[in-house]
């Protein structure tokens, strides 16, 4: 029973801080499954499993999430070190699942069942607000209450800056100018394809105008690091909603290669972040500081009276669009848990999902 209780602490753990995907539970989910349904190897084997399993995972997850893990493979394979789910432990769970009939598979899903229900809840919330009634505020509020969702938050804080600053820009009909400013004729000619399939101008037309525009760069598996929202003209975009440390702002500044980079950060972060930048010597880099409150009060603007029916309209779908993007919300869970067997399946009271 000791056994039982310490590898199932393991298996919790990496449940509770996994995002909405659950992509190393599921792992570790189909592992079990083919151990107990098609396979008998020995679970100390960690090479006899490691890499295919990822290949059942990707397969389950794709069906029930919609896609499949992009982390590096060194990140991926930290769900079989020491504190995860090491082949200790995993030989524990195994022993566990055959003897129950599958009933550690059918906690791990039953667990991705509940997170995919908690998605619901927001997606509900954004598909039936209107504009006089939205609020980014209840939307945060909803992260930081459903503890599945909390792991998830800054992909929400990223949503929710990236569609209020692609409405904005594409109402301003803001455009950028790219122009060719070395006219002469050899070298224009002698770089001629380079120009065109890089630059996107030919040589009758050495000046072209193209509307303003933001990208998310997606889904990124570093808790704090990396690039957020890029556009093409010019600054990078920073989201961050956790504290700040000088080593996290090297590397933030270090790792986005861009001339100019717009931070935004709750409130009470603002301040630190403007200190330690001075201290590294990067304020010349920073464009604006933005802060929650900021972004709150041009919400508010986009979905007031005057702009409810153009911004305020627009900026929802946009929030909708991103948010169906990232989190799944998935359809095919409870067909899959019936093909499986596991809404059948009798669960012991310490292994059942707690709602």
């Amino acid at each position: 029973m000791h056994k039982q209780i310490n590898a199932k602490q393991a298996l919790d753990r990496i449940i509770k801080i996994s995002r909405v995907h659950l992509y190393k539970p599921i792992q570790i989910a189909e592992i079990l499954h083919q151990h107990r349904a098609k396979r008998g190897w020995d679970l100390m084997d960690l090479e006899s499993y490691r890499n295919i399993s990822k290949k059942w995972r990707d397969e389950i997850s794709l069906l029930l999430v919609g896609r499949r893990s992009t982390s590096s493979q060194k990140y991926q394979d930290n769900v079989f070190e020491a504190n995860a789910i090491p082949p200790k432990l995993l030989k524990e769970l195994g022993t566990i699942n055959k003897k129950g009939k599958g009933y550690v598979e059918a906690y791990i899903y039953k667990a991705l069942e509940q997170r995919l229900s908690s998605v619901r809840e927001v997606e509900d919330y954004i598909k039936t607000s209107s504009p006089d009634v939205f609020s980014i505020k209840k939307i945060v509020s909803l992260f930081k209450k459903i503890p599945g969702l909390r792991r998830s938050i800054d992909k929400m804080y990223e949503i929710l800056v990236y569609a209020l600053f692609a409405t904005i820009v594409r109402h301003l009909k803001a455009q950028i100018t790219l122009e060719i400013g070395n006219k002469d004729s050899s070298i224009l000619k002698d770089f001629e394809s380079f120009i065109k399939m890089v630059l996107g101008i030919d040589s009758n037309q050495m000046k072209i105008v193209m509307p303003a525009a933001l990208f998310r760069v997606g889904v990124t598996n570093a808790a704090d690091r990396g690039l957020d929202i890029w556009s093409n003209f010019g600054p990078a975009i920073q989201v961050k909603h956790l504290t700040l440390t000088p080593e996290l702002v090297e590397n933030m500044v270090d790792e986005i290669m861009a001339d100019k980079i717009v931070i935004v950060c709750v409130d009470k972060e603002k301040t630190s972040i403007e200190f330690l930048l001075k201290q590294v010597g990067w304020s010349d880099r920073i464009q604006g500081i933005i802060t929650i409150n900021d972004l709150n009060g041009w919400y508010q603007l986009c979905l007031s009276k005057k702009y409810r029916g153009n911004l305020g309209a627009n900026l929802i779908k946009d929030i909708q669009r991103e948010f169906d993007a990232e989190f799944p919300s998935s359809k095919e869970i409870v067909p899959f848990m019936k093909k499986r067997g596991y809404d059948k399946i009798a669960m012991p009271t310490e292994w059942k999902i707690e709602s």
